[in-house]
């Protein structure tokens, strides 16, 4: 028998050394089973606050909405998140040692899910179907909202008509020129008129500002221009309460006191009317990173409500009878929210408005209850609000830049390090002073690290130099104009508003003069190519971890961040880039040069290729370069890009060209540009990016040493914004 004589192995008797000697069939099992416990345990000993990452995990949702294509993909993800607290919900019920991850599991998933489910429900019930098509229209309709520009010499009208083919409701927004403004044109007045119509536009090229899904959540069915006179046909019901015209009557008011452009930022301070700023002056704000000083955010609303606090405060505790019976801190709380929530109103309710409005009222309430006030719950339930409110704000930059600038803030002061620095001890007012300063100074460098990714995501271009500005210009507007301009509206009851307007001009003068310093010193403005959307979420994820979690444990989210900023440093630069028209076309040069095919100063297409392109420099004709030859319908020119040669053949314009002889130079070409439509004869080596091509993929960006056309519609799904594309 082959088994006789077999030794037998005698396991009990030799104790555990010999059960440790037979191999297992899976070593790592024990491992795997015991991770869940592990990270229970792990969750059990965190001080962190849970609810910031039920709102982390709903934004996620929503964000997921806009990155996933098609209804399929919604419902999937959705149904993978549901599945997985159910299946978890199963498995560990009951056991001990898996409460805290069955209880993050479960609420993530379904924050998560909520997210998808409520921007899905948002997008079906605003959204508004875009014309099919540029055209011609005579329209009827009533004034819905009316944007005064001066600095555009325009005014934009948004109406509501129906379409004159099926009678549907749609809204249009109208840019009338100032020559042809009539006084009757205010909300709620029916006009009729002659416009030139489009469909909102989509990104010219990938990466560029996407118009038509904001459009789309803001109900706009088309944009256009007027086309001959207005006609008032039934004017306006004769109110003067509405806060649109107090709203313009305060904006007047401002500039009238006022000239110039310190007068168009006192408006804007006063009312948020920003339409009358010179583009020069806005440009330098922005490139001096205080763009934010002209948008009402986080500082004019808290510095409206720090404001009444204290001076309600102040007051009321003159009044002993009243100091007696009543808490004033409550009282005191009360009127800054009003105030606060009517400032909110006054001046259009935008996102960061909103925000900041939620924010400060928390604030208040943690005063009045004698709560910590500053904490990143406050922060996480005013985003919680804004998001179910407009969940498509989360995509917008102005929605990211401010949240990211509070958290930074809240999670730089509540770090102990921060907090032992500023805590108070004997000494003179001249080293508190110098440690307060110090911080403000660390704070504004903190919120200019934060926001650079995100301004570089969006505009490519941010201002290195903005913590030294705003170290100047905050405290100035915060202290110095805001107040001014305060003062001179309550005085202008009486008359006597002339000489404040006069310090309030010079006080607004001096801010100008900080943003063209800093907006004009060598190597103020960072540019940066096309960043793609995994790496900016891979950021945000780091920051977030870093921002949320206390301990040793938050220097884990130093990792994500890491790479993220290696990435966006280096982001490659597209060789080429086509406007979805194909009039428009940017090719890289070595020299770092932007090559284009139309001569013109400035224009949008023209300032997206260079922010695209990641140059400053003033782009040169393709006809100039030495390297390219043109006749009056094309120019030829040849990219040594991956080591090896790429020919190209661009079109001009649109004239037509004798077959034999396109074909013969597009046999010889690997890549043919042209903005209308190319025979079949003509058949490049690589990609034939014509009128059909551009009509189905939009703009496009290519990459020839990696060999990659990225498109607009790859970025764009079957959201409602997007039209299918016509194969």
């Amino acid at each position: 028998m082959a088994t006789r004589g077999t030794p037998s192995v005698p396991m009990g008797e030799a104790g555990e050394e010999a059960r440790d000697a037979v191999p297992r069939p899976w070593p790592m099992r024990a491992g795997l089973s015991s991770f869940p416990a592990q990270f229970d345990a792990f969750l059990e000993r965190a001080e962190f606050d849970r609810g910031p990452w039920l709102v982390v995990a709903f934004a996620a949702g929503i964000g997921l909405w806009f990155a996933l294509p098609a209804p399929a993909y919604w419902l999937a993800a959705i149904s993978v998140a549901l599945a997985g607290v159910i299946a978890a919900a199963l498995v560990w019920r009951g056991r001990e040692r898996r409460g805290h991850v069955l209880a993050a599991l479960a609420s993530l998933a379904l924050a998560l899910a909520l997210g998808i489910a409520l921007v899905w429900a948002r997008s079906a019930l605003v959204g508004a179907e875009p014309i099919e098509q540029p055209r011609f229209e005579r329209i009827d309709g009533r004034i819905l909202e009316r944007e005064e520009q001066p600095a555009e010499d325009r005014v934009r009208l948004v109406l509501a008509a129906r379409d004159g083919g099926n009678g549907r409701a749609l809204a249009y927004r109208i840019n009338v020129p100032l020559a042809e403004d009539l006084p009757g044109l205010r909300e709620g007045a029916r006009v009729r008129l002659a416009a030139r119509l489009m469909p909102p536009s989509p990104p010219i090229v990938p990466g560029a500002y996407n118009f038509a899904r904001r459009a789309w959540f803001e109900g706009l069915s088309a944009t256009g221009s007027l086309v001959g006179e207005i006609e008032l046909v039934e004017p306006a019901a004769q109110t003067e309460l509405s806060l649109a015209a107090i709203q313009r009557r305060l904006s007047a008011h401002v500039r009238a006191s006022l000239g110039g452009t310190p007068g168009a930022i006192a408006a804007t301070l006063a009312s948020g009317d920003r339409g009358a700023i010179p583009e020069a002056d806005e440009e330098a704000m922005r490139d001096a990173g205080l763009t934010h000083l002209l948008s009402i955010s986080g500082l004019h609303v808290s510095a409206i409500i720090a404001a009444v606090y204290v001076l309600a405060l102040r007051l009321l505790a003159l009044w002993p009878w009243l100091a007696l019976r009543m808490r004033l801190p409550l009282v005191a709380a009360g009127a800054a929210a009003v105030a606060g929530i009517g400032y909110t109103l006054f001046t259009g309710a935008e996102v960061p408005t909103v925000r900041s409005c939620v924010g400060a009222l928390l604030v208040l309430i943690a005063l009045a209850i004698g709560r910590e006030p500053l904490s990143l719950r406050m922060v996480a339930v005013a985003a919680g609000v804004v998001l179910a409110l407009w969940p498509e704000a989360l995509v917008g930059p102005s929605f990211q830049m401010s949240f990211a600038a509070v958290i930074a803030i809240v999670a730089l002061h509540n770090a102990s390090a921060i907090r032992s620095f500023l805590a108070p001890r004997e000494e003179s007012w001249l080293r508190r002073a110098g440690r307060r300063t110090a911080v403000l100074f660390l704070t504004g460098l903190v919120i200019e690290l934060a926001l650079m990714p995100i301004v570089l995501f969006h505009f490519h271009r941010a201002g290195v130099y903005g913590a030294a500005a705003n170290l100047l210009a905050i405290p100035l507007v915060t202290f110095v104009a805001m107040p001014l301009v305060a003062l001179a509206l309550v005085l202008d009851l009486i008359g006597a508003g002339g000489p404040v307007w006069w310090l309030v001009g010079h006080s607004l003068e001096a801010l100008l003069a900080i943003a063209h310093f800093f907006a004009d010193q060598p190597g103020s403005v960072k540019l940066a190519p096309r960043i793609p959307t995994s790496t900016v979420v891979l950021y945000a994820a780091g920051a977030l971890w870093l921002a949320l979690w206390h301990g040793r444990t938050r220097i884990y989210g130093l990792a994500p961040i890491s790479v993220a900023v290696v990435l966006i440093a280096l982001a490659p630069v597209p060789d080429i880039l086509i406007t979805r028209d194909g009039r428009d076309i940017g090719v890289a040069n070595e020299s770092e040069r932007l090559l284009v095919l139309r001569e013109g100063e400035g224009g949008y297409a023209r300032d997206n290729l260079l922010e695209l392109a990641g140059s400053t420099r003033e782009p040169l004709l393709l006809e100039q370069w030495p390297g390219s030859r043109c006749s009056a319908e094309f120019c030829v020119l040849s990219l040594r890009r991956g080591g090896r040669a790429w020919n190209l053949l661009i079109a001009r314009n649109r004239e037509l060209v004798e077959e034999r002889a396109l074909a013969a130079a597009c046999a010889k070409a690997d890549i043919v540009i042209a903005p209308r439509l190319l025979p079949r004869s003509c058949r490049p080596r690589w990609l034939k990016a014509d009128r059909r091509f551009l009509q189905r993929e939009g703009g496009a960006a290519i990459y020839l040493d990696r060999q990659r056309i990225d498109t607009v519609s790859q970025e764009q799904g079957a959201h409602g914004w997007s039209r299918a594309p016509e194969r």
